[in-house]
């Protein structure tokens, strides 16, 4: 079994996809070797591209606002995305100040070329417990006809993990104005099932 840090080195140079050419660098996933929860997300957004580091932007924050509500310590899990590369459309801005980058959600092919890394990390970690984050990380591990809207507060099951899926926190900040509190609430309501379900696993954080 890879460690953490072999995989890590081997992923940097991951050329499974054209991901990697327009991406500024591989981004893997963080935490604790041993972790008991891994989160999934999608990909990484402008500022994880730029970092290196997931969850590190706007929705990163979110992620912590809402982790810290749910009584779990971002320090205690491994946060990691099932695409290790952004993929982005270039957007003109208003008054031609340069161009920003757009978020545009992998392709089956991606997360098919991607799927290895996080088969890999899961190994390494040995979690407990899977959270996926978004419906890209839901479908990529039970399946494409798999709907977040019909499983959600489910204890669902991958490889004989528990798995919770939720939201991906990037939703709330897209979500109607009148909409954002609750969303927040039912992403935290999520991690609460997450937390109560390791719980009852013998196993806290």
């Amino acid at each position: 079994m890879s460690d953490l840090a072999e995989l890590r080195r081997k992923a940097a140079g991951c050329t499974a996809c054209e991901l990697y050419a327009d991406a500024t660098q591989t981004v893997f996933g963080a935490g604790p070797p041993g972790a008991s929860t891994v989160l999934v997300g999608e990909q990484p957004g402008d500022r994880e591209d730029i970092a290196g580091e997931p969850f590190v932007g706007p929705a990163g924050r979110v992620l912590d606002r809402a982790l810290e509500r749910a009584g779990v310590a971002r320090t205690d899990v491994y946060v990691t995305n099932v695409v290790k590369h952004f993929r982005f459309r270039r957007e003109d801005r208003h008054g031609g100040k340069g161009t920003i980058r757009i978020h545009r959600t992998p392709g089956v092919e991606h997360v098919r070329a991607c799927l290895p890394w996080l088969h890999a990390e899961l190994a390494a970690v040995g979690p407990q417990l899977l959270v996926t984050l978004g419906a890209t990380a839901a479908k990529a591990l039970l399946g494409m006809s798999f709907r977040l809207t019909q499983h959600r507060g489910e204890v669902l099951a991958y490889a004989e993990l528990p798995l919770v899926a939720t939201i991906h926190p990037s939703a709330v900040l897209r979500g109607p104005k009148d909409r954002q509190a609750e969303m927040f609430d039912e992403l935290v309501a999520d991690l609460e099932l997450a937390g109560r379900t390791l719980s009852g696993l013998g196993r806290g954080g």
